[in-house]
């Protein structure tokens, strides 16, 4: 695992949100509001880093013995979630958390724009925790389908759909959700943007032209994603962005003269040899 956690660091795109939104059955007014909530809209912090909570009653959970023992002589780990008042960046924790044992730091930090928790790395989507960390520092796209995965894992997403902000709230954010009126933030933020224009759809894709065709022919079809006329046979001169016209031009030609041979008399096909070969 890359220490400095730092990645591309892509932002969203305008069209990201509706597109995972649609995903659940949610529009982005829903989408917009959670990310409020969680973080505010930001995925990544000033360094470029994902933006991080490291919780050491979770790393406490996620370790056992010695490492635990060591953990907690650091104050890396203790049992009882506040204990002690969180600093501003985890991250200094975070990485001497990983000197004692990387996969137990790292699903005791909650990840991204959906502040999606190490632990539930699988119902995010990912096989480790370590490749849940890569994506989180590759893009925010990344990071908001990991909370979008997360939803629909724990079926958080018809709630969203109702507008069930405090049965939302607790399934996303525990049961003490109420503490920090988390329901209540979500459902303000709803309200916020409800008043916003949506992102408007992408502009429909411009059929490509296609040069008139003879009747009975049909032309060849192009690869699918790809634009443009398939090259075939012919090469040369006639081929670039006319090999289309000329292979409708060519084509009957070619046709009739191969026709004309096959009902030829036996004496055409059988020549004589002076007529095959030259004499020497």
């Amino acid at each position: 695992m890359d220490m400095t956690f730092k990645g591309a660091a892509r932002r969203l795109d305008d069209l990201d949100l509706p597109r995972l939104g649609a995903s659940i059955g949610v529009g982005e007014d829903e989408i917009h509001a959670f990310l409020d909530v969680e973080t505010s809209g930001h995925g990544f912090d000033a360094q470029g880093r994902p933006v991080i909570l490291f919780e050491p009653h979770l790393f406490y959970r996620n370790l056992a013995g010695a490492a635990r023992a060591r953990a907690v002589a650091a104050g890396l780990a203790y049992a009882k979630w506040g204990e002690k008042p969180y600093p501003r960046d985890s991250y200094p924790r975070l990485k001497a958390a990983c000197a004692i044992d990387e996969t137990a730091a790292l699903r005791s930090a909650s990840w991204g724009l959906g502040q999606v928790l190490g632990e539930n790395f699988r119902a995010a989507g990912f096989l480790t925790v370590q490749a849940m960390v890569e994506a989180m520092m590759t893009d925010e796209a990344l990071q908001l389908a990991a909370a979008v995965n997360f939803i629909a894992a724990n079926r958080l997403d018809g709630k969203l759909r109702k507008h069930d902000w405090a049965g939302f709230a607790k399934g996303y954010n525990g049961a003490s959700y109420a503490k920090n009126a988390y329901d209540i933030r979500l459902a303000e933020a709803f309200r916020k943007w409800s008043g916003i224009r949506d992102t408007p759809p992408p502009p429909a894709p411009v059929p490509i032209p296609q040069p008139p065709q003879p009747n009975g022919f049909t032309p060849a079809k192009t690869e699918p994603g790809k634009a443009g006329v398939r090259r075939g046979p012919l090469s040369g001169p006639f081929s670039g962005p006319l090999s289309g016209f000329w292979a409708a031009v060519l084509a009957p030609l070619v046709a009739a003269i191969l026709s004309l041979f096959r009902k030829a008399p036996s004496w055409f096909r059988k020549a004589p040899s002076w007529f095959r070969k030259a004499k020497p």
